[in-house]
């Protein structure tokens, strides 16, 4: 009876731990580090994504120190940093710190069920926050060049993002570094048919549900249960695929 009791005392202990682990809304900062030839020198960049307009703090106080704390040479917004159904505060307190580095965006889904992108994207370039859009633009860092695309998400049309990410083949620096930023990872096929070496997304959510070491995600928008890419750094062929899991609180998808 005795090891019967120890042994539910510890199955009780470890679905406590997870549980409580599950519950963890703090704020997460993951680092990666990648390596490449075409790089003479480090770059450190931040992604922040899918915050859906969720609070980190009085006026994004936690977020901000953060992404301070990084000290990173670019800022990329990966998308669904607005949110169709909250109000919009919350992100622009975290625009008004991003925009102190040299900073890029690309839409998400959500953004787009707003139905005020236009006004999004204005508001940002009022910030000089550079909105990506089929865009490939040369930036300087540290002494060197990386090429930086982004395109639309495919809810502002499916013939748009088609077209947009064809044209972030064009305007390339040759032999420069070259990121894509793109909000969904489910898209990984078409990407890999371009020549980036990273791309970057988010959308996720982290696959809603994990068990760190044995399930990285159990259900991911548009890639169903048990994702491919549900979060984390990824390698495909020549190129690599960081999926962030994004900053909500909650399970909009």
């Amino acid at each position: 009876m005795s090891k019967r009791k120890t042994k539910y005392a510890i199955a009780a202990v470890a679905a406590a731990a997870l549980t409580v682990s599950a519950l963890d809304t703090r704020l997460t900062v993951r680092r990666y580090t990648l390596h490449s030839d075409r790089l003479s020198g480090m770059v450190r960049i931040a992604l922040i994504t899918d915050l859906h307009s969720c609070q980190y703090g009085q006026q994004q106080e936690k977020l901000c120190r953060a992404l301070r704390d990084q000290a990173p040479d670019l800022v990329l917004l990966g998308g669904d940093i607005f949110d169709d159904h909250r109000p919009p505060q919350p992100v622009l307190d975290l625009l008004q710190c991003a925009a102190q580095y040299p900073c890029y965006y690309v839409t998400g889904n959500h953004e787009f069920w707003t139905g005020r992108v236009p006004e999004i994207k204005a508001y940002l370039a009022g910030m000089r926050i550079k909105v990506l859009a089929g865009d490939c633009v040369p930036v300087q860092v540290r002494g060197q060049t990386l090429n930086l695309c982004g395109v639309d998400d495919p809810s502002g049309g499916e013939s748009a993002f088609c077209r947009q990410l064809e044209a972030t083949q064009t305007g390339q620096e040759p032999d420069a570094y070259t990121i894509l930023l793109a909000h969904r990872p489910e898209r990984t096929g078409q990407y890999l048919t371009r020549h980036f070496d990273l791309i970057l997304s988010g959308h996720t959510h982290g696959g809603q549900w994990r068990i760190p070491g044995l399930l990285n995600g159990f259900f991911a928008p548009n890639q169903g249960f048990l994702p491919a890419h549900a979060g984390g750094l990824y390698h495909c062929g020549d190129a690599a695929l960081l999926v962030s899991r994004g900053l909500a609180r909650e399970s909009t998808l």
